[in-house]
């Protein structure tokens, strides 16, 4: 029979969060998968495990994959974790996952910390709905249009930013969102865990003295509805109710049709729509 995938879930900073099942796993599998072996040994020794260990990364991630697939397929049990956090959570856990479900392999996955869900619920933010976009794209492009996407976002937006870069994506974010309420979350879990429950803009001239620290989790709240509806309100102000009506009669929906749009988008009743047309015919 193959053996078995287990996505582990590892502390974010705090080890006292990793749970009694990820501990067990870890023991009794026969290989672990860490993106960083250097900084997985010291989880493990704390806690006295003994298993042996190879890394998956980044740079190996498609190459590696078909190695421990195939040794999945012999019937060993591979344990994945990251340097902390949630495997397959912006990390390339999720090509092993995929990978193994291809080849016929059992993935399995153990719930624990991920830092994008501890900052949201620290956040003060809604959490009913949200945006996880992990680090935005480095290519000038692909971010550019990411951003673009992100700027009638209503769900709560959630990223993740190195300190040296922050700067930069606040101001990036500034410039695209508007000047929106946040929460600035880092050393998650750790003893100077912070989260600043402010404005993109007051962040902004905060880091005008201060040195960023830390990596960050930045939650950001969703565009208002409300205001999105004002706005394309005021947008169909800028021409007529006649020209409003042409729009629509010249896509083809009958006049009585393009009535009923026209008071919806203009937020009036369809009857004054009619009046306003039979007012104008008769002048």
């Amino acid at each position: 029979m193959s053996g078995k995938l287990y996505l582990c879930a590892t502390p974010i900073g705090n080890l006292e969060d990793i749970t009694l099942r990820v501990l067990r796993t870890l023991k009794e599998v026969d290989l672990i998968a860490a993106e960083d072996t250097r900084n997985s040994i010291k989880l493990l020794n704390h806690f006295d495990i003994k298993t042996p260990m190879t890394s998956y990364h980044e740079y190996n991630k498609i190459d590696k994959a078909y190695v421990l697939i195939s040794k999945m397929q012999e019937g060993q049990n591979i344990a994945l974790i990251t340097d902390a956090g949630t495997p397959g959570i912006s990390d390339p856990g999720e090509e092993l996952a995929a990978m193994c479900y291809e080849a016929g392999i059992e993935v399995t996955s153990l719930p624990g910390p991920a830092a994008c869900i501890t900052a949201l619920t620290l956040s003060g933010l809604p959490t009913r709905r949200f945006a996880f976009e992990a680090f935005l794209p480095a290519d000038k492009k692909e971010r550019k249009l990411i951003l673009e996407e992100l700027k009638n976002e209503t769900r709560t937006i959630i990223l993740y930013e190195a300190p040296h870069r922050l700067v930069r994506t606040l101001e990036e974010l500034k410039e695209t969102l508007g000047n929106r309420g946040m929460t600035l979350c880092r050393e998650l879990t750790k003893r100077h865990e912070t989260a600043f429950h402010t404005t993109i803009e007051e962040l902004i001239l905060y880091y005008q003295t201060e040195k960023p620290l830390g990596e960050c989790v930045l939650v950001i709240e969703g565009r208002s509805r409300q205001e999105m509806e004002e706005e394309q309100k005021a947008s169909w102000e800028k021409i007529t109710i006649e020209e409003h009506m042409e729009i629509y009669e010249n896509q083809g929906h009958s006049r009585k049709e393009a009535m009923k749009m026209v008071a919806n988008d203009r937020g009036m009743t369809k009857r004054d729509v009619y009046q306003y047309l039979i007012n104008k015919t008769e002048e």
